[in-house]
C-alpha cells in the first residue's frame, strides 16, 4: 500500500514538472534543427546538391537506380528506375512536370502543380528562408516516429500549402516530413545520417507515396556542383513535330479578336474569396464577395450581388446598379471620344486604352516562349509551352500592362482546335513598382493561376484562379493577399442600351 502511494506521489510531481515546463517555440525548434543540420555559414553557402544511390520498391522487390538534385532557389528534378520502368519528374522555374515509361510526359497542373512546386522551394532551402517567404509555422505538439519521440510542426506557405515536419527531440534531426502532391501525400522517414561537407545528411530515407513505399538508400551526397538548367527541363521526346510558336500565336490573336466579339453575348457570376492562415496555419477563408461579369463593347462589367455569401439590401444593390450605369456612360463617352480622334491615330495609339480587354497574344510579347510541346488536358490536346522575362524587350517604352507581364514566368496551355487558352500559371520572377514604388510594390515569387472552361462549344471562359501576392503600400505597410476566384453559372444573352442602361436578353 505504501509502495503504490509513492508510485502515486512520483507521478504527480513529474506531471507537475512537465506542466511548468513550457514547450519548445517553434522559432527554437527550428533554431537548434538548424544548427544540427550545419554550420550556417556552410548552409548558407550550399547552393546546390546531387544524391544518387538505389531504389526498392516493397511491394514486389523492383529496384533500380535513383537521382534527385536541385539547384537554389527552385529547381529540382527527381528520377529512378524499377527493372527497367522509369519514372522522373522536375521543377525548372517555370513549370512542373512528370513522365514515365506509361503515361508519358505531362506538365503538372492545379494542386499537384502547386506542391511540387513548394517542394522544389523546400528541398534547395528547407525552412531557412520562410520568415522571407511570409511562411508560417505552427507548433503540433508531440509523436513518436519509429521508437521516437518527435516534436512536431506544421509549415504553411504564402500560397496555403502545408508541410508537417518532425523533428527529434532529443537530437533535433528530422525524422519524417509530410508534403501534399495533388491528392496524395509523400511521406518520407530520415535515418543514418552523416556530415558530408559540414552538413548531416540522411543516407536512408523510407518514403511513402500513395499505396506504394519505397526504400531508398544513397551511396553518394555531393554539394556546390554545376548542374546544367537543362537537367531540368522537360525530356526531348520523339513524335509528332513540335508547333511554331510565332504560327500559333498569330492564330491566338487572330481568334482572340473573334472570341471578342462572342464575348459580348456572354455572362457569368463570379465569387472572390480571401484567405490568410489561423493559428493553427490552415489556410481559412476570411471574406468573400461575389459579383455578376458581363462584357460591354469590349470592356468587362462588373456588378456586386453579394457579400459573405449574402445578398446586397435593396438599397445597396440599387448603388451598385447606379455604378453599372455610370460605367456604361463613361465607355460610351470613351469610344465616341475615339472615333472622334481615329482619323489621326495610328493602329497602335489607337490601342493605348488599357482599360479594355487585352489579348493573351498582345501580353506574350514582352516574354521568351520556349519547350514547346504537345499534351493532352481535360480529354483534350494542347499546345503548351513556358514563359520567361525577355531581356531584349523595350520595357521603358512599353505600356503598364506589358511592362508587368514582362516580369513573369509560367507555363501556358492553348487549345489546338480553339486556339483559346485552357490554363496559364505565372510567378512574378522580378518586383514590380507601381509609380516608382512610391503607390505599391509587388514582391517577387507573387503567383497566379487561371484555368478556363469550354462553354457552349465556342468560347472559354474564367472557371478559377488562385491568386498570392505581397504587396507593400506606400512604402510603408506590407499586405499578403491570397484570393481564390471561382466562376460559374455560365450564360448567354444579347443586350440592348437605352440611354445608360445595360439590358440583358435572354436567349433560349
Amino acid at each position: 500500500m505504501k509502495q503504490t502511494f509513492y508510485f502515486l506521489t512520483l507521478a504527480a510531481v513529474l506531471l507537475s514538472f512537465s506542466i511548468l515546463v513550457p514547450a519548445q517555440s517553434p522559432t527554437r525548434i527550428l533554431k537548434q534543427a538548424s544548427k544540427t543540420l550545419g554550420d550556417e555559414k556552410v548552409l548558407q553557402a550550399t547552393k546546390s546538391f546531387q544524391k544518387t544511390g538505389t531504389i526498392l520498391r516493397l511491394k514486389d522487390g523492383a529496384t533500380g537506380n535513383f537521382l534527385t538534385q536541385g539547384t537554389q532557389p527552385n529547381l529540382y528534378n527527381t528520377s529512378y528506375d524499377l527493372n527497367g520502368f522509369e519514372t522522373e519528374s522536375g521543377f525548372n522555374g517555370k513549370s512542373g512536370w512528370t513522365r514515365d515509361s506509361r503515361k508519358g510526359l505531362r506538365t503538372l497542373t492545379g494542386s499537384a502543380s502547386r506542391d511540387f512546386q513548394t517542394e522544389a522551394f523546400f528541398r534547395n532551402n528547407l525552412w531557412l528562408k520562410y520568415k522571407k517567404e511570409k511562411a508560417k509555422i505552427a507548433p503540433a505538439g508531440q509523436e513518436g516516429v519509429n521508437g521516437k519521440s518527435a516534436n512536431v510542426l506544421i509549415y504553411t506557405t504564402a500560397k496555403g500549402v502545408t508541410i508537417k515536419l518532425f523533428f527529434d527531440a532529443a537530437t533535433n534531426l528530422l525524422l519524417r516530413e509530410e508534403i501534399p502532391f495533388g491528392a496524395v501525400t509523400k511521406i518520407s522517414d530520415y535515418a543514418d545520417y552523416r556530415k558530408v561537407d559540414g552538413i548531416n545528411e540522411p543516407f536512408l530515407i523510407k518514403q511513402k507515396i500513395g499505396e506504394d513505399a519505397y526504400e531508398i538508400k544513397l551511396n553518394q551526397i555531393t554539394h556546390n556542383r554545376q548542374i546544367a538548367s537543362a537537367e531540368f527541363d522537360f525530356p526531348k521526346t520523339s513524335g509528332e513535330p513540335l508547333p511554331d510558336i510565332h504560327a500559333l500565336l498569330t492564330a491566338l490573336q487572330a481568334n482572340e479578336d473573334k472570341v471578342d466579339g462572342i464575348l459580348e453575348n456572354y455572362s457569368y457570376t463570379q465569387r472572390v474569396g480571401s484567405r490568410s492562415p489561423d493559428d493553427d496555419g490552415v489556410l481559412r477563408e476570411t471574406s468573400s464577395q461575389t459579383f455578376q461579369i458581363s462584357f460591354y463593347k469590349g470592356y468587362q462589367m462588373t456588378r456586386l450581388v453579394e457579400r459573405q455569401d449574402k445578398s446586397l439590401t435593396a438599397n445597396e444593390q440599387a448603388d451598385e446598379d447606379k455604378k453599372v450605369a455610370k460605367r456604361v456612360a463613361e465607355i460610351e463617352r470613351k469610344i465616341a471620344k475615339r472615333e472622334a480622334k481615329a482619323a489621326s491615330q495610328t493602329a497602335e495609339q489607337a490601342l493605348e486604352d488599357e482599360d479594355k480587354r487585352i489579348s493573351t497574344a498582345e501580353l506574350l510579347r514582352a516574354s521568351n516562349l520556349i519547350n514547346p510541346r504537345r499534351e493532352n488536358f481535360r480529354g483534350r490536346e494542347v499546345i503548351v509551352f513556358d514563359f520567361e522575362p525577355n531581356p531584349n524587350f523595350d520595357y521603358k517604352n512599353a505600356k503598364s500592362f506589358l511592362k508587368f507581364f514582362g516580369k513573369m514566368a509560367g507555363v501556358m496551355w492553348i487549345d489546338v482546335q480553339d486556339k483559346q487558352v485552357a490554363r496559364s500559371e505565372a510567378v512574378l520572377a522580378d518586383s514590380y513598382k507601381v509609380g516608382g514604388g512610391v503607390l505599391a510594390s509587388l514582391k517577387k515569387g507573387a503567383s497566379f493561376a487561371l484555368e478556363q472552361e469550354r462553354v457552349d462549344n465556342e468560347i472559354w471562359l474564367p472557371s478559377v484562379a488562385d491568386i498570392n501576392l505581397s504587396v507593400k503600400l506606400l512604402l510603408v505597410k506590407g499586405i499578403n493577399f491570397n484570393i481564390i476566384i471561382k466562376a460559374y453559372n455560365y450564360r448567354k444573352f444579347t443586350t440592348e442600351v437605352k440611354g445608360s442602361k445595360v439590358d440583358e436578353i435572354k436567349q433560349p
